[in-house]
């Protein structure tokens, strides 16, 4: 690749500085950064030197750019080196950096690093007439249209041998050049141009921009009656297709009733029980009737009622200031009726026992 040193002392010259109007557009450079970091303008201070220097960077320029920004000579230095857009050597009046990286060497830069290898020799040499010299340089972003090279400060694509020979030939004899594709690619579309989104509908607006025509014409058509009465008709259209009830009473104390108490309807001469709290007050849940039996009066279904209760839970005889017995555990009752059960076994008398002669 590259090789980043500074040109021989015999090419240096002896001193540098900035024109008048190049001080002034530095100093403008750098009042752009805060105080203290001057040194942010570093590169935009070298590229315009290497421009009033045509084209390449001297060493004096290097530090008349370091001195200006406050900045030790070997930091300005690093910089310099560093990227190959500054030039460390005289270049001809047009200056081919070549890429060389991985998609432009797969696509042929390697065919064209050969042609500037026979047309101008190594890297760096600047041609007998002045006009060319060439460099091998790293990716310059143009990929998609490899392989390519950079002429001074224009970009050449899909270049060949026999195209790049025809361009050097072009700007050497001041004809008009092509900048971009040299084989009629636009911007950067596969070759043979676009397949894809041909249809000009999409861009017309007859068909993505559909939608936003009928937001435009409803704006318009609003703007043009003025809000208030705009707002009123809306109003008044809404009230003629949807009118709302009338409410007198709204928002108002009831002065009615609140209650249907027994009392009160007795005091309006009315039964105090409606007929229709007795039907609900009965018990539907189970009908005490059995088929073919007439339907008992009411006094004698709460008769019945209340013996059945009294059937289901028999009234202890207990005193009431008496606590209740503790029940009995389980198992002991029933052992308790076996006892019963059985009758008492008499005792069986015993026998005496039989006297021996020592008694």
């Amino acid at each position: 690749m590259a090789n980043r040193r500074l040109a021989p002392a015999a090419e240096q010259p002896a001193a540098f500085a900035f024109s008048s109007e190049n001080a002034e557009w530095a100093k403008g450079q750098i009042e752009k950064y805060p105080e203290g970091r001057q040194a942010s303008a570093v590169i935009p201070l070298l590229w315009k030197a290497q421009e009033q220097n045509g084209g390449w960077l001297p060493q004096k320029a290097i530090e008349a750019v370091a001195d200006e920004l406050g900045m030790p000579h070997i930091r300005v230095l690093e910089v310099a080196t560093f990227y190959t857009m500054f030039a460390l050597e005289p270049v001809g009046r047009f200056w081919i950096q070549l890429c060389g990286t991985v998609p432009c060497d797969s696509c042929g830069a390697r065919e064209l690093k050969d042609y500037l290898h026979q047309r101008l020799g190594a890297p760096g040499h600047v041609s007998a007439d002045g006009n060319f010299s060439w460099l091998e340089v790293e990716c310059l972003g143009a990929c998609c249209n490899a392989p390519m090279a950079q002429i001074n400060q224009d970009y050449y694509e899909d270049l060949t041998p026999d195209l790049l020979g025809a361009l050097m030939d072009d700007l050497a004899a001041g004809r008009p050049v092509k900048i971009g594709s040299q084989v009629g690619r636009t911007s950067s579309e596969p070759k043979g141009g676009a397949d894809t989104l041909t249809d000009a509908s999409l861009f017309d607006g007859s068909r993505v921009g559909a939608w936003r025509q009928r937001f435009e014409d409803k704006k318009a058509e609003e703007s043009s009656e003025p809000s208030g009465k705009a707002e009123a008709a809306s109003s008044e259209q809404r009230a003629a297709t949807d009118p709302k009830p009338a409410r007198p009473d709204a928002g108002r104390a009831v002065s009615g009733q609140s209650t249907d108490a027994p009392a009160q309807r007795a005091a309006a001469g009315q039964t105090p029980v409606k007929s229709g709290d007795q039907t609900d007050a009965a018990d539907r849940t189970e009908s005490t009737v059995r088929p073919g039996e007439p339907t008992p009066p009411p006094v004698d279904t709460v008769a019945r009622a209340e013996a059945a209760g009294a059937e289901a839970g028999t009234q202890s005889d207990l005193p009431r200031n008496e606590p209740p017995p503790q029940p009995v555990a389980s198992g002991a009752s029933e052992g308790t009726d076996e006892a019963k059960a059985q009758p008492a076994k008499k005792p069986e008398p015993t026998r005496a026992a039989p006297k021996t002669e020592g008694n």
